[in-house]
């Protein structure tokens, strides 16, 4: 069996490689070797929020006397809540089956192996092909922790099936899986403590629009610790003779311990670069192993492309979208070029934090000149109408000749207006014909507009 395109990987970046390289008219083949969608529709992206908008109605019900709308006897149904879960990622992954097969696109179900980068193997079929896209994700990441062989933990996958809720939870890891999932165990009454080893939650992320939510969430319970280098876990128990974790710790104030009902292992994703024959195709790589490729996708053997977390570059559904496309249209002859100046970053908490473009430590450590723009969120009087009592922040990046760089904002519904703030970034657009813009009113967006 031989195609114009053989692809790696069913994940966002495979599944979208597929359906726009079908659409185009080539012959197409996808292998995955477990459910389409990889871990962002069935383990990740999809789930966590979908458990997090529960999390949210379960809020907004509480609190609904601030709108001055009374709801008494409000409860949830841990189960009922992961059911739907489910229930919504067996409906999208119908969705994207249900396009590729549309398009002409051979899904093959299996562990597919590189014979060499002509060839892939898969269920003892041979199958040729003139491209090969590696698009094969990441892996949860488990740290070298003293006793973690022999202490039972939470990893992501497990938290979101879990149908109990623990009495306390202790979370390795302030990135963005843990805190959203600190939000939603904090949401549902659980005592929750976040253990992290840098000074401040969400790397990546604007440093204080980041402070400013872990302020929030301690106001609602949550415990942090930072610059806290995890040691040890191992069981113990509680005084009343249950199961529990403890996590022995150190930091500037010295060794100490937590202990919880639970314990979720947050500490990051790997590339996934093993298992699948890579070691045949002889790529060059870059220090940290992964696969070096050029702005079109291209990797160091001609017909080879590589997009997703693969990379290294942004481990995010929606930057291996784009790098998918970018691949898809070089082997179609059409010029494109991926730009990763502009990749939005969210967290899915209640308020939502959200930036894209440069934050100031990035400008900073590039030596480039800005001037920080910032606004409550309170100048939005959409804002203030939806989000009584609570405050938030819109924070834009400027640099000297006026372009807009960064954008960073935490306020609900910061994961819906921030491209808007990318699309001005990535179009390098001034402040000048930014505010030319006509926005919406009232919108909270049009809190960009009031910052210019």
């Amino acid at each position: 069996m031989k195609y114009q395109v053989a692809i790696i990987g069913g994940g966002p970046a495979g599944y979208t490689a597929a359906e726009t390289a079908g659409k185009a008219g080539l012959s197409v083949v996808l292998f995955e070797k477990q459910n389409l969608g990889g871990v962002c529709l069935n383990e990740g992206c999809i789930p966590t929020k979908t458990l997090l908008y529960s999390a949210k109605m379960y809020d907004s019900a509480r609190y609904a006397s601030k709108y001055a709308v009374h709801v008494s006897e409000v409860s949830f149904d841990l189960p009922k809540i992961i059911a739907r879960k489910q229930k919504v990622v067996r409906k999208l992954v119908l969705g994207v089956k249900g396009k590729l097969t549309a398009h002409g696109v051979n899904i093959v179900q299996g562990e597919a192996t590189i014979i060499d980068k002509n060839t892939v193997e898969c269920g003892g079929e041979t199958y040729e092909c003139e491209n090969l896209i590696l698009c094969t994700g990441s892996e949860t990441f488990i740290p070298p922790i003293s006793g973690v062989d022999t202490v039972p933990f939470w990893t992501h996958r497990d938290a979101l099936d879990n149908k109990e809720l623990p009495a306390s939870l202790a979370i390795i890891g302030g990135g963005v899986i843990g805190i959203e999932f600190a939000s939603f165990f904090n949401s549902l009454g659980v005592q929750v403590t976040v253990i992290e080893m840098l000074d401040e939650i969400l790397g990546g992320m604007d440093k204080e629009l980041s402070a400013m939510l872990r302020a929030e969430y301690a106001k609602r319970g949550i415990k942090f610790m930072l610059s806290t280098k995890v040691i040890s876990i191992a069981e113990a128990s509680s005084d009343d003779g249950k199961p529990q974790v403890q996590v022995s710790y150190e930091n500037a104030e010295g060794a100490g311990a937590v202990l919880a009902d639970r314990l979720l292992m947050s500490v990051g994703r790997r590339p996934v670069i093993k298992g699948f024959g890579l070691e045949n195709l002889d790529l060059r790589r870059t220090e940290r192993g992964n696969i070096c490729v050029n702005e079109y996708m291209q990797a160091s053997v001609p017909g080879i492309y590589v997009c997703g977390d693969l990379t290294g570059f942004s481990l995010l559904a929606h930057t291996a979208v784009r790098e998918a496309e970018v691949a898809v249209h070089t082997i179609l002859g059409q010029k494109d070029v991926m730009s990763y100046w502009a990749i939005p970053g969210v967290v899915y908490t209640n308020p939502e934090i959200a930036g894209v473009g440069q934050t100031e430590e990035a400008l900073q450590l590039k030596g480039i000149n800005y001037r920080v723009v910032k606004l409550p969120m309170a100048y939005s009087g959409r804002f203030v109408a939806e989000n009584e009592g609570v405050n938030g922040v819109c924070k834009l990046l400027i640099a000297d000749d006026e372009t807009i760089v960064g954008a960073h904002v935490l306020g609900n519904p910061a994961s819906e207006i921030i491209t808007l703030a990318g699309m001005a970034i990535e179009l390098k657009l001034t402040t000048t014909e930014w505010k030319k813009i006509i926005f919406p009113h009232p919108t909270v967006s049009e809190i960009f507009k009031e910052a210019l």
